[in-house]
Parts: C-alpha cells; sequence; structure tokens
C-alpha cells in the first residue's frame, strides 16, 4: 500500500489533541477519517443536526468527520466496567476500550489501516498514564495498530511506523498537562479557532453524575435494565421528584428545558402546562408503568 492510498481512523473528540493528531496525520499525505462517537453524556446534542456538525469540522480544521450514535451499547458498559469509575461516575478507561473496540470493528469499512487519538502521555492522572495506556491499547486488541502521534515519541513504534506507512520523525513526544505546544501546532496548521479545554462528559460532571449512579447503584424507581436512553436525557434536565406511590416527575426550570420535556416526552407520559400564566412544565415518566 503506498502513502497516496493509505488510510487511518481517527478516534475524534472534538477537543484540540484530537484536532492536532488527526491534522499532524494529514500533514503526511494520508487520508483520515475522523470518528465522533455520542452518547446522552457527550456530544448528543450533534444528533440534532449531524451534518452542520461535519460542516463546521471540515470549514474549521479541513477534518472530515462522521458522527455515530453509541447510546445503547454505551449504557450497557456502564452496568459494570472493568477497571471502575473515577472521582465521580466516570469509567474513562472502559471508555476508552469500549471506543476503540468499536472503531476497530470500523477499519475493514473504511478501508483503513490503523487507529489515530489525540491522548497525550501523563495528561490525565486516571486513563493517560503509561501503565493505562498499555492497558487500554490490550484490552481493546489495538496494540499494534494504535498511534498517538502527540506523545508517539516516548512509546513504542506501531505497526503503521514500523511499515513505512507513517513517518515517525514527524511525530511529536508531548507529555503532560499543558496545552502551550498543542496551541503553536494548532497555528502552524492555520488554525486559531479552537474550543477551551473541558472534560465535556456529563459522567465527570459532580451533581448530574450522581443522578445516574443512582440508576445503576439500584436507588432510582427505573432499574438499569428498563432505562432507556430517553430516560436517561430526562435525568439530566430540570428538577427530579419522586412521587408518593412511586411516580417519577420533573420539573423544567427554564423555557429551554421545558420545550427538551415537550420533545422527550413519550406514549405513556403525562404531561402538566399552567394555562392561566407563563410556567414551568411538569412531565410524569411513564405513569401508567410506575402508578
Amino acid at each position: 500500500m503506498t502513502k497516496k492510498t493509505t488510510r487511518a481512523l481517527s478516534l475524534f473528540s472534538g477537543g484540540l489533541d484530537s484536532i492536532c493528531a488527526t491534522r499532524l496525520i494529514m500533514e503526511q499525505g494520508i487520508e483520515v477519517m475522523a470518528v465522533k462517537f455520542v452518547s446522552p453524556f457527550f456530544g448528543y446534542d450533534i444528533l440534532k443536526d449531524p451534518e452542520q456538525y461535519r460542516q463546521e469540522m471540515q470549514d474549521k480544521y479541513g477534518i472530515d468527520v462522521r458522527v455515530i450514535d453509541i447510546s445503547e451499547d454505551y449504557l450497557q458498559m456502564l452496568r459494570e466496567p472493568k477497571y471502575g469509575f473515577g472521582r465521580y461516575f466516570n469509567p474513562c478507561v472502559d471508555c476508552k476500550i469500549f471506543m476503540l473496540k468499536r472503531a476497530r470493528t470500523m477499519l475493514g469499512e473504511l478501508g483503513a489501516s490503523f487507529i489515530i487519538t489525540g491522548e497525550v502521555l501523563y495528561q490525565r492522572p486516571m486513563s493517560q498514564r503509561r501503565d493505562t495506556l498499555n492497558i487500554i491499547e490490550r484490552d481493546s486488541e489495538n496494540r499494534a495498530i494504535l498511534l498517538r502521534p502527540l506523545s508517539a515519541k516516548l512509546m513504542k513504534e506501531t505497526d503503521a511506523e514500523l511499515q513505512g506507512l507513517v513517518d515517525r520523525n514527524k511525530l511529536l513526544d508531548f507529555s503532560g498537562r499543558g496545552r502551550s505546544r498543542q496551541i503553536a501546532l494548532a497555528k502552524q496548521f492555520g488554525i486559531t479557532d479552537f474550543p477551551a479545554p473541558a472534560g465535556g462528559c456529563i459522567l465527570a460532571d459532580p451533581i448530574l453524575s450522581r443522578r445516574i449512579s443512582m440508576v445503576y447503584n439500584g436507588k432510582f424507581i427505573v432499574s438499569q435494565a428498563n432505562m432507556s436512553v430517553t430516560d436517561i436525557l430526562l435525568m439530566l434536565i430540570g428538577r427530579q421528584y419522586i412521587l408518593p406511590g412511586g411516580g417519577w416527575l420533573i420539573l423544567g426550570r427554564n423555557e429551554q428545558e421545558n420545550i427538551r420535556l415537550d420533545e422527550l416526552k413519550e406514549p405513556g407520559d403525562i404531561r402538566f402546562d399552567i394555562e392561566e400564566r407563563p410556567g414551568p412544565t411538569a412531565l410524569i415518566r411513564r405513569a401508567g408503568e410506575l402508578y
């Protein structure tokens, strides 16, 4: 395979690191398809208009992105992550393993030879230590084909480097939590409008993650076995109430949440509005089932 026909799959978060890693490989003349996985906990709003997101990534960064909803399988993974949770309800190691396994199944479809990520050695205390990165490679069965361009010179060579598909001399040795080198690299690519640093995962939010953990710890009215994606989305908005007799009520706190409750309403739910004056919308979830 010549370099002109070499393809890579980029596990793309949309953050500065994944942007830089993707562009760094593209600079070597390699065709890169970026894959953006979304779930109720990260990136879900993109599903309202994935084409708009794809166009934005192309216009801003010159990156071709495919958006894929992994919600159902992700909820299953949360039931019993092998490596447990971080400070809150964030299963960072199992999350990365899960995504890389999913990405690996797409290589044939995309005609890609290897996978790249924006991971930087020692940037995150739980999931980007050297020993943890090795575990992620091993358990995702991607050890030989997983390239981390930003820290590649600090790691063992991958098949893509050994086979001459990627020039290792043009890869980097980033390490630690700083962003100055990534910002400088982005500017070399002509990118100045890059996202601010943020975790971006609701499972690492100290308040919202507590709501989700109640489901998986058996402390909520809906069990994890019966929990749907829509249930999760409803848990992330409004004020939450467990009613006498076992009902689940969500109260909108503003117009945006009222609209969202209406969007998420399903058969079997009961909606309440104040007719006389503007006010909150309330939704009793699964009214026929829980009462």
